[in-house]
């Protein structure tokens, strides 16, 4: 491996740290803001981090990622972000990420519907395997309405996935996560306003930090993408379902049970991009070299 690697797969543990840190101050707000305000409170202070950036581009690139399409990716982002709110807020960390990793699964499906871009082999046994996963953790006998709603995240994650493919390739990121900011605003006001209640500045403390971690997430991980190629270090993504359960365990006792451990290790373990067949010509090779008689 690398320095190289070594760095990004670094960078991107980290990346997902900061991640998981903006899921336990999701925590730790408890539901106590209104979903709506909360959302339009977050992409006000996110449209706000960014506006200085996005006046520093060129003119002609500030308004690429003002079109129907970024608006259609913002109102599932909209949505998407409340459903992640009630599901943290009421299910465990362990239990809510693992809905969240979901998101992934279900590009499968929507790739072929909505690209029609057939899928291969592997992929169709590995989403099949990952909703056998789904179907473990959201057990009758363990069934809280919340996941359903952390599945609504999930779908929401999928979608905006998706619509990404059919923005311009030039488009500036500032300016896509910029207009994805204001064109969530005028709806989740809307929304907001029939809930609105006063909120201290401590909990306006806590939305700020989620921005700033979420931020920090999308920094780093933009770094370890750009230095190495992604099949290597992607792995390393699947550390923020790790810290979750630490943090879920050590924060909150929320310990998860065998069941649910098992429902997550088949959501996860089906997208680890990890080199199987390599892998496996090297244990073909050692197993013969072994069978060889020495002199």
């Amino acid at each position: 491996m690398t320095s190289a690697t070594q760095r990004a797969i670094a960078l991107l543990i980290l990346a997902n740290l900061l991640a998981s840190f903006s899921d336990v101050s999701l925590k730790i707000l408890d539901g106590n803001v209104p979903t709506f305000q909360y959302v339009f409170i977050r992409q006000l202070l996110s449209t706000l981090l960014l506006l200085p950036f996005w006046l520093k581009l060129p003119k002609q690139q500030r308004y690429q990622g003002c079109c129907k399409i970024a608006f259609t990716r913002a109102q599932v982002i909209l949505i998407g972000s409340a459903c992640a709110m009630v599901a943290i807020t009421y299910l465990p960390l362990a239990t809510a990420n693992a809905m969240f990793y979901v998101g992934p699964l279900m590009m499968l499906p929507l790739s072929l519907v909505l690209l029609k871009e057939p899928p291969p082999l592997a992929k169709v046994i590995a989403t099949v395997i990952g909703f056998m996963g789904v179907l473990l953790v959201l057990r009758p006998s363990h069934f809280h309405w919340a996941a359903i709603v952390g599945l609504g995240s999930a779908l929401g994650m999928a979608l905006g996935n998706i619509l990404i493919r059919r923005l311009p390739q030039e488009q500036p990121l500032v300016s896509t996560l910029f207009w994805t900011g204001v064109m969530t605003l005028p709806v989740s006001l809307i929304i907001a306003i029939a809930q609105w209640q006063p909120i201290t500045l401590t909990q306006v403390g806590w939305i700020m930090a989620i921005n700033l971690f979420v931020l920090g997430y999308h920094a780093l991980a933009v770094i370890a993408y750009k230095e190495v190629n992604a099949g290597k270090i992607a792995l390393a993504e699947y550390s923020g379902l790790v810290f979750v359960t630490l943090f879920g365990v050590m924060w909150f006792d929320e310990i998860p049970d065998a069941i649910t451990f098992a429902g997550i290790l088949l959501i996860v373990i089906p997208m680890m991009p990890l080199p199987w067949q390599r892998l496996r010509g090297l244990l073909f090779h050692k197993a013969t070299a072994a069978e060889k008689p020495t002199l």
